[in-house]
């Protein structure tokens, strides 16, 4: 019996589903990208702590990158583009969220504390 498909040509795409080759690259990557952050963190490589953080950062944002494209397939050729706009999107939507959490939190922070620092002796 043959299977019934409502679309016989659903599986036939243009889109790079990956191969073995593509996926060893991205696994290798993901490997690197995971073990220089964690020797940076237990050789105590960089001394500053804000530098380390945001090279860290760096090293996720890059990941996420390899991720998307090795593992996810996500380009400008696949389902006509629309998968790579899904993607823009949302990274906007949550770069505006995050930004505008921190920029509340600031404020909140900034405006909402005493105007004087109280002596723990006056508290007694």
């Amino acid at each position: 019996m043959a299977h019934a498909h409502p679309n016989p040509n659903a599986h036939a795409s243009d889109s790079n589903h990956g191969t073995r080759r593509s996926y060893l690259i991205g696994f290798a990557l993901s490997v690197i990208l995971t073990a220089i952050p964690f020797w940076l963190v237990m050789a105590d490589v960089i001394a500053d702590t804000m530098i380390a953080t945001l090279v860290i950062m760096g090293f996720g944002v890059v990941q996420i990158l390899v991720h998307m494209i090795y593992f996810l397939h996500m380009n400008t050729r696949s389902e006509g583009g629309w998968t790579m706009m899904a993607a823009i999107f949302t990274i906007i939507v949550i770069v505006i969220a995050l930004s505008g959490s921190l920029w509340v939190m600031y404020h909140l922070n900034t405006n909402m504390m005493p105007g004087h620092i109280m002596n723990p002796a006056d508290m007694l």
